[in-house]
Formats: structure tokens, C-alpha cells, sequence
């Protein structure tokens, strides 16, 4: 498996996150969905990345920039195919390195609360996501769950020094 930076105007990548829309469409009422589209995956606050075998795109992950210190993960998913094969675990490792790496001290994310989500829940924790309260411009939502992890090792981000 590699990953690499997005190519956001990939037919794949648009496949993949039309799959990612339709997913959130079937699964949260309108008010709830919280998934950025190719707009918000350009913005310069965000970082997207694809893990890729071969030709075929297994999935993508991005991160999204809230201030020096706190970045959120967004845009993760694995393409249906290549389910529990490894491909969200694979990307949830390179963004944390990426947060690490950028000198970010803590990472959150919104994930649904609908047994939809429990896998994806599942995996957060086994990394040491806690739940928390809403965060940047999130309010509470019964069908929105929060999650948190305080990162070790985060190196000083230039800007903080």
C-alpha cells in the first residue's frame, strides 16, 4: 500500500468521495453530515491524502488545520472494496504521524452515532481517542459523536516557536 497526496480531480478520488456523500446522505439527516466536499478539500487548511494499491484507490484521509496546536481528522474512508483489509487503520496512522510531524498537540474528529459508525468508533478508541465535547465550530448533536487524542511527541510547530 502507498499513500500519497490527493490528486482531487482523480475520477477515482471523485468515485470515492461520491461514496463517502451518498454513505453520510443514508445515514445522518442533512443537519448532521459533516463531510467536506472537493470546496472544502481545496481549502489551503486542509491536507488530503490516498492510499493507493497498484492503480486501485483503497481509500483517503485528510486533515483539516483549527489552530497551531489542534487539527481534525476528516474525509476518512475506505473505498467498499477493500474493507476490513487494513486501509482505515493504514491512513489513521500516516495522519497522526502528519499531526505529530506538523507540531499539532492534539487531533479531534466527528464521527455519526449510529451503529453505521461503531467500527469507525472502535478504531478510534484502540488509538486513544476519548469522546469530548463539540469542538471548533461543531455544536452538540444527538447524532454526532466527538472524539479527542492528546498527541505525544508532537514536535514544536515553527509558528509556536
Amino acid at each position: 500500500m502507498q499513500i500519497r497526496h490527493a490528486d482531487l480531480d482523480s475520477p477515482a478520488f471523485a468515485a470515492l468521495l461520491g461514496e463517502h456523500r451518498a454513505a453520510m446522505q443514508a445515514t445522518a439527516p442533512a443537519e448532521s453530515q459533516h463531510a467536506l466536499d472537493l470546496d472544502g478539500l481545496r481549502h489551503p487548511d486542509v491536507r488530503v491524502w490516498t492510499l493507493h494499491d497498484g492503480d486501485a484507490l483503497l481509500g483517503c484521509g485528510a486533515l483539516q488545520r483549527l489552530d497551531g496546536a489542534h487539527a481534525e481528522i476528516k474525509s476518512m474512508r475506505t473505498a467498499r472494496a477493500h474493507l476490513r483489509k487494513g486501509v482505515a487503520r493504514t491512513m489513521l496512522e500516516h495522519l497522526l504521524a502528519e499531526a505529530r510531524a506538523s507540531g499539532y498537540r492534539c487531533v479531534s474528529l466527528e464521527t455519526g452515532s449510529m451503529a453505521y459508525f461503531e467500527a469507525a468508533r472502535r478504531l478510534y478508541a484502540a488509538f486513544g481517542f476519548t469522546e469530548c465535547a463539540p469542538f471548533g465550530r461543531y455544536t452538540a448533536d444527538p447524532n454526532s459523536i466527538f472524539m479527542t487524542l492528546e498527541l505525544q511527541g508532537a514536535h514544536a510547530h515553527a509558528a509556536d516557536r
